[in-house]
């Protein structure tokens, strides 16, 4: 469609949200980690359906203060192995190994784009000593994690749900009843505060550790302030660390755009649900794509394309070109092909038969978003039919 353009996001950020964060500029005298966050903390949890939340400054640090905290949590030591999905975003797996744990990949479905459950009894013989699973719900689609937890009983479960705010796995939210999920309001997802993460977790001395954390190490962060300033009473308990940490607090200013684009969400949610099962019955209705299993607890980030062919993949870039639909390689494809990653994918198969493989080559997604419709999907529609 001539000098028609399909963007994979728009800008979330309405004209009130703008008018309340004026206000708040032109009356408060404080901008910086204060009341507005722990209100906006709080009205996330409510959201969510769990006890304690965290706001950091991007899903990424939300990703590595999580690992951190539980390697403090839990004594996990240097090497100790993590088992991740080899299709996902790279500050998910970066925090793994920059804090000394030992990364082990698993190829991923092509149904949910999580971990092939078909590779994890491979695994788990090869690697039985896994501690922790980080599992990321990618594209808007719940992982498997109950069906995960029966191979791997043992370990430590963590969600990454940076991109899939309000999916669900049967009748619950994804994260909400996480030991630790993370979520990212980055321009480009569901909700946004410009940049900014969260973390949640129902557990209490986890949620404290990760408070010092995110702020130095300052036992003032923590509800434990008087019992650690009582054990050191030789420093200034203004200044006491007691655990290593990093400056991680997000300002007050995106917490006023989190609680506007809060009470927004769930519509946000539902229309891009709504989308979502329209894309899904385009999809089935060609031979040139693979099909796609509808999840009715989707929260759909985009509408992603696995090609049959790599010249399938060509027309329809081509088609996306003429129609001035942007897209993007889903995710990055198989990471483990990044130049700066040295590891393997564990498997027995064949590289010519690793779902994440046949993604890298042929996945392709445009943006779904609540600024998506019946325009949109009327686009999408003839693109697939002249595929």
């Amino acid at each position: 469609m001539k000098g028609y353009k399909w963007p994979l996001m728009k800008n979330t950020l309405s004209f009130m949200d703008r008018v309340k964060l004026a206000k708040f500029i032109l009356s408060s005298d404080r901008f910086t980690q204060g009341k507005r966050v722990k209100e906006f903390e709080d009205a996330w949890s409510k959201w969510l359906g769990c006890k304690y939340s965290l706001y950091v400054t991007s899903g990424s640090t939300a990703n590595f203060l999580l690992i951190a905290s539980i390697i403090e949590k839990y004594g996990l030591k240097p090497g100790d192995k993590v088992l991740l999905p080899a299709c996902t975003w790279v500050t998910n797996i970066n925090p793994i190994f920059q804090l000394g744990l030992s990364p082990v990949f698993c190829d991923i479905s092509l149904e949910d784009y999580s971990f092939d459950i078909d590779s994890l009894s491979y695994i788990k013989e090869k690697h039985p000593d896994i501690k922790l699973v980080f599992v990321t719900h990618l594209l808007g689609i719940p992982a498997k994690v109950s069906i995960y937890k029966e191979y791997f009983p043992e370990a430590i479960f963590l969600d990454d749900v940076c991109e899939s705010h309000g999916c669900k796995e049967g009748d619950e939210k994804v994260g909400s009843l996480s030991l630790g999920s993370t979520f990212s309001f980055y321009f480009g997802h569901h909700m946004s505060t410009v940049e900014g993460g969260m973390i949640s977790t129902n557990d209490s001395s986890l949620y404290d550790i990760m408070k010092m954390k995110r702020t130095h190490g300052l036992a003032r962060a923590s509800d434990r302030f008087d019992e650690y300033s009582n054990l050191n009473p030789e420093i200034e308990k203004s200044f006491l660390f007691v655990t290593d940490g990093y400056n991680f607090r997000n300002t007050e200013l995106g917490a006023v755009l989190g609680l506007s684009q809060l009470k927004k969400l769930d519509k946000f949610i539902s229309i891009r649900r709504k989308n979502y099962e329209e894309y899904v019955k385009i999809v089935n209705e060609s031979d040139s794509l693979y099909p796609v299993t509808f999840n009715s607890g989707n929260s759909s980030f985009c509408f992603p394309f696995i090609c049959k062919t790599k010249e399938i993949k060509k027309k329809l870039i081509s088609l996306f070109n003429e129609n001035g639909v942007e897209y993007r390689p889903i995710v990055g494809g198989n990471l483990l092909k990044q130049p700066y990653l040295d590891y393997k994918i564990c498997s027995e198969k064949s590289e010519e038969e690793l779902n994440a493989n046949i993604i890298h080559e042929n996945g392709i997604y445009v943006g779904n978003s609540q600024f998506v419709g019946n325009k949109e999907i009327k686009i999408l529609k003839n693109i697939i039919e002249k595929l």
